[in-house]
């Protein structure tokens, strides 16, 4: 027999050995969760009297009964079809050419300022995340139209593959956001209202990203010239031709904000208003079609399988007793809640400099609730707290995916050069978690004014 805190920690230990012989995450997570359950079990019933035998059968029916019902509970979650429509929904928008109208727009609007694509690129990031819900999309996306165009100006190859880098965490943290859902699943909070609190942060977010980008050309004014003014006439044909756009993230948040639409509902009226749009600019050729729905496919079951294999392993951790031993360990430390909050980002800063934002979300909230909500921290504004820690991580050398996915559109810049270019970004994720801190109803005010709340 070993202790059940022992069984935890090897239950830990194996899942990064796991990870790092590069098996996925969510097979990690259920390869552990499995046989830990069944490990945890057997030694529990062979201390209320079993013999070994008896205990063991027990142990692997548990194990497999928890497994099986695990499974069905998360891939059955109606909650959980947000997922499939907002990602359908980016998927329509990417190949509609909409992505394309809201750089324009951007570019028209600010283009002629000092560093003004830079800046047109993370407002035109924060538009698309309200409708991918995807960091990587959103990065992918607007770095294939926007850094030809830097390019063409001779922007600093710094400033340009940071900005895009940087612009594409918004779609972690801007509504309707992948990463949000699955931390609401996970600690049974409203969809809704994490959309909700994640507006105003993702808003203030990117103004600090644009004002980073001021600061960079304030201090070196070659790394981003000037482009050419757009005339009044450009700049309104381009917001027309951006309405769609405008019109389907005013529907999906606007009509979760008043009550009129569930998150699921909203969801899919987004999917809808998409392809309507999509089918009216005449995008949906049957290739196009089968990419969307492919892609939309493949989104999707990497995310189910993700969740799934998180609710197999959070209720191995929390038979190990792990969790609460750790919140009694931290709790009784002379540093204060604040001292406590401090540990925890800067274990997720850490963390994000070697495991991926999606993955070190599901391995680290059975350890990291518990904590929370010993300290009764409010689990919405935690939530966003931790989600722009994760964004941190997506742009943090030497893992930072977002960094890898721009070096895949511009194979030319040395990756040290765009890990260069993301430091000023990385800074403003820092102020705007001294902000959340200092002020949480930045985070809390629109959910807690939400309708039906």
């Amino acid at each position: 027999m070993i202790s059940m805190t022992f069984l935890g920690i090897l239950g830990l230990l194996a899942l990064f050995a796991l990870l790092a012989l590069r098996l996925p995450v969510a097979i990690a997570m259920l390869v552990v969760g499995f046989f830990g359950t069944a490990i945890a079990n057997a030694n529990k019933f062979i201390l209320l009297g079993m013999t070994s035998d008896q205990a063991w059968a027990r142990g692997w029916k548990t194990a497999y009964s928890n497994l099986a019902g695990e499974t069905f509970e998360a891939a059955s979650n109606f909650n959980l079809l947000v997922i499939p429509m907002f990602v359908l929904m980016g998927n329509f928008a990417g190949v509609s050419g909409m992505s394309n109208d809201l750089f324009t727009a951007a570019y028209r609007w600010m283009g002629h300022m000092k560093g003004g694509l830079a800046s047109a690129t993370i407002a035109a990031c924060a538009g698309f995340a309200a409708l991918s819900g995807s960091s990587l999309a959103s990065a992918v996306t607007m770095g294939r139209v926007a850094l030809p165009e830097m390019k063409r100006y001779k922007y600093a190859d710094s400033l340009a593959t940071g900005s895009v880098a940087a612009g594409g965490t918004l779609g972690f943290l801007i509504p309707p956001s992948g990463g949000m859902i699955i931390y609401a699943v996970l600690t049974e909070q409203s969809i809704g209202r994490l959309f909700m609190a994640g507006i105003f942060p993702g808003i203030i977010l990117t103004l600090l990203f644009i004002g980073a980008i001021m600061f960079v050309v304030k201090r070196k004014p070659e790394a981003g010239p000037r482009g050419p003014r757009s005339s009044r006439a450009e700049r309104l044909e381009s917001l027309k031709n951006a309405s769609p756009i405008l019109a389907v993230v005013f529907v999906t948040i606007g009509g979760m904000y008043t009550g009129f639409f569930t998150p699921v509902e909203a969801s899919s009226v987004g999917a809808f208003f998409t392809f309507v749009v999509a089918l009216a600019r005449k995008s949906l050729s049957p290739t196009a079609m089968r990419e969307v729905v492919l892609q939309t496919m493949n989104a999707t079951a990497t995310v189910f399988l993700i969740i799934i294999g998180a609710f197999v392993f959070i209720p191995f951790m929390s038979l190990t007793e792990l969790p609460a031993q750790l919140v009694t360990i931290l709790t009784s430390l002379p540093i204060g809640d604040l001292g406590v909050l401090l540990v925890i980002i800067l274990a997720y800063m850490f963390l994000g400099m070697f495991l991926e934002s999606m993955a070190m979300l599901v391995l680290t909230i059975p350890v990291v609730i518990p904590i929370a909500v010993g300290l009764d921290w409010n689990l919405i504004w935690f939530g966003i707290i931790i989600v722009i820690v994760l964004e941190m991580g997506m742009i943090s050398p030497p893992v930072g995916i977002n960094v890898f996915i721009v070096k895949s559109i511009a194979p030319d810049v040395p990756m040290a050069e765009i890990f260069r270019g993301i430091w000023p970004f990385w800074i403003a994720m820092v102020v705007m978690i001294i902000l959340l801190i200092l002020f949480p109803q930045i985070a809390l005010f629109l959910p807690e004014t939400l309708v039906g709340n």
